[in-house]
């Protein structure tokens, strides 16, 4: 009942032959919704991108809570949608079809989002493209920049840490990955023991250009093993048991310091391990490296990645800041990818809690693990 309005649509003839797509993204705490318009030299405009966050509701628990987090979404969908719309200068007849993220993520967040597509395509007769939360990271920086497949990225996220080839649209190959936290988790969790409010992420990079970064010395879990796989959670444990000994302010901007270093440190040699992977049995002239998602937004990091580029004669690209973290144009031009070539779902499509764009590669998390 919350998406009756969606059938009183005016039906202008679309007046575009370029593919518009609307994208709705709630796979999380951000309720978003974006129109993105397909460019003539293969490239993306968009046309409008709202994103609505939920940082104030989820600040007193220091985390997301999914029925929290669910409920904000239900409430702020139409509204968020609506205005997509309207900032676009469209209407829904313009629309050449709708994609709305399915998976990964909370599935009481995904249902709302999943739902909206879903009830918008079927009133309209127009097609549905249920989008991974992923291949939108994946497939982003080719909104702004005319770049060719294959391409190295190194997806960096509040709940995914991957290096991925990326072979074309819906063909990823999995290089490595996190086998415990998400940088993004670790950033979030080392902020909480500092005292910074969730989300705390950015607030270390303000906090590490106060402090020393060599003032602590922490461990860097499996960098020597495991090929480009990674792993946070020693590192964790590690701030864990140094914080509870800190002393005053100065000591904390030490350690924010220390932890952005070892992470850079990190990130360096996995990276590293994951070009050589990549550049192995490649022809190709020029090297794309993309780095995508929330955590690529951190100018440290992204300082350390380009000067590796250079050393390694990859290009590096960093979609613009507003589409590293959670967005629904990414998802509308992930629909529009996969429309072109085909890729079209039913109004059947489920949610999915875990949606890997490597189906293939093994499950690396757990106890036992041998890597």
């Amino acid at each position: 009942m919350l998406y009756y309005y969606f059938i009183f649509i005016d039906r202008e003839s679309n007046m575009e032959e370029r593919l518009t797509f609307l994208g709705i993204e709630t796979s999380c705490d951000e309720t978003a919704a974006s129109v993105v318009r397909e460019k003539t030299d293969g490239t993306g405009e968009i046309l409008s991108n709202i994103v609505s966050s939920q940082i104030d509701e989820h600040k007193e628990f220091g985390g997301i809570v999914p029925e929290i987090a669910a409920r904000a979404h239900v409430e702020k969908i139409e509204f968020i949608i609506k205005k997509a719309i309207k900032d676009s200068k469209l209407t829904f007849q313009n629309l050449d079809g709708i994609a709305a993220t399915a998976g990964p993520g909370l599935v009481v967040c995904l249902t709302v989002g999943l739902n909206a597509g879903k009830a918008i395509a079927g009133s309209l007769k127009k097609p549905f493209i249920a989008v991974n939360h992923l291949e939108g990271h994946a497939l982003s920086p080719k909104i702004n920049n005319k770049i060719k497949f294959p391409y190295l990225l190194l997806l960096i996220s509040g709940g995914h840490s991957q290096f991925l080839e990326v072979n074309g649209v819906n063909s990823y190959k999995r290089l490595g990955t996190t086998i415990d936290d998400a940088l993004g988790e670790a950033f979030d969790k080392t902020a909480k023991l500092l005292g910074i409010e969730f989300p705390g992420g950015p607030k270390i990079e303000e906090w590490a250009k106060k402090g020393d970064k060599n003032y602590f010395k922490l461990p860097k879990p499996i960098i020597k093993k495991g090929g480009c796989n990674l792993s946070f959670a020693g590192l964790k444990t590690a701030i864990l048991k140094i914080s509870k000994k800190l002393k005053n302010q100065n000591e904390k901007y030490h350690l924010a310091a220390s932890f952005q270093k070892t992470i850079n440190d990190i990130l360096y040699e996995k990276t590293k391990i994951a070009m050589e992977k990549f550049s192995k049995n490649k022809t190709k002239n020029q090297k794309y490296f993309i780095i995508a998602g929330g955590v690529a937004s951190n100018l440290s990091i992204r300082e350390n990645l380009i000067k590796l580029s250079n050393e390694k004669s990859f290009t590096p690209i960093f979609p613009p800041i507003d589409l590293c973290s959670d967005n629904a144009a990414m998802i509308a031009w992930a629909g529009i990818e996969r429309y072109k070539i085909n890729l079209i779902d039913n109004l059947e499509f489920p949610s999915k809690a875990r949606w890997p764009l490597d189906s293939s590669a093994p499950f690396l998390k757990g106890p036992g693990l041998k890597l």
